[in-house]
Formats: structure tokens, C-alpha cells, sequence
């Protein structure tokens, strides 16, 4: 005879045990969508990182680019333990790497999209280092590899804007 399961038969959902960690993991919900939840959870982080990076205070957008990357490693290590190590849902180590994408290159829309593509490319390859990073411990390994697929980012970015200024609005 089978039992039907019962209410105490189902495993919490992380967002009943820790909800602000499950919020902020998830790039407020963003890593939650399919397909591609890096790159839906890249999305946001552009808009705040080109909103900041208008102000034009270098200071500004370097010290948030340090407090982003400080909050995911400790914000994934929380989440690893609700969605498992370096989930797929886990998008807040992609925000981290588009500030770091970003930081120090002009705030035109056009610059933003080229970050958020060349992100989303070196996030995936993972050219060496990247790869060797994931396997840190915790949220150390979950943000390690974006931030290094960060500054292949933004190193080709200016690359690119070397070779091509007036198309991208510089």
C-alpha cells in the first residue's frame, strides 16, 4: 500500500529557510529563469552597473565593484547550502563579473552590451585560469571563475574600443 506524502514528507524550499539569501543569490529571482540563467542573471547587473558608472565617480564604481565582489562570495557560500555548490540559480557571482566587466570603460549603452557579451562569452569558455578557480571552497569557487571570465571581459572590451571607438560611441 502506498502512503501519500505528507507536508513533513517535503523538503523545505529554500526560499521558506532563507529567503533574503535566496532573493540576493538569485539575482532578486533573475538566475530563475530558463533558459540560460547566467545570462538572464546578467541582465540586471548591467543596468545597475551602467546607472552607477554615469555618475562618473571613478571611486564609486570601484569600491561597489569590491563590495559586489565581497557580498557574492559570501552570499553564494550562504546559497551553496540551499541550492547546492555553484547551482545554476546562483547569479550573483554574474553580477560580481559585470562590474568587474565594466569597471573603468565609458558609460555608453553601446559599451554595456559589448560587456554583457563578451561576459556571457569567457563566463562560458572559461579560458584557464577560470576553470582551475571553480574549484576554490564555497562562494570563493562560485565567484572566482566570473571574476577572472571579468577581466578577460574587459581587457578584450578595451581591446575593442582601441579598434573601433567611433562605433561604440567613444
Amino acid at each position: 500500500m502506498h502512503q501519500k506524502p505528507t507536508i513533513r514528507d517535503v523538503p523545505p524550499s529554500p526560499w521558506s529557510q532563507r529567503p533574503v539569501i535566496a532573493l540576493l543569490a538569485t539575482g532578486l529571482g533573475s538566475g530563475m529563469l530558463r533558459p540560460f540563467p547566467g545570462s538572464w542573471g546578467s541582465i540586471p547587473p548591467v543596468f545597475l552597473a551602467w546607472g552607477l558608472s554615469r555618475l562618473d565617480n571613478p571611486w564609486v564604481f570601484a569600491t561597489s565593484t569590491v563590495a559586489m565582489i565581497a557580498a557574492s562570495i559570501w552570499i553564494s557560500g550562504q546559497a551553496e547550502t540551499l541550492f547546492g555548490h555553484d547551482a545554476r540559480q546562483i547569479v550573483i557571482d554574474e553580477w560580481a563579473g559585470i562590474f568587474v566587466s565594466s569597471l573603468g570603460l565609458p558609460a555608453h549603452w553601446q559599451i554595456m552590451i559589448l560587456v554583457f557579451v563578451l561576459f556571457r562569452i569567457f563566463d562560458v569558455v572559461k579560458p584557464f585560469p577560470a576553470r582551475r578557480l571553480e574549484g576554490l571552497p564555497g562562494g570563493w569557487g562560485v565567484t572566482a571563475d566570473d571574476v577572472a571570465a571579468a577581466v578577460y571581459a574587459n581587457v578584450a572590451a578595451r581591446l575593442i574600443i582601441m579598434l573601433a571607438p567611433v562605433w561604440l560611441g567613444t
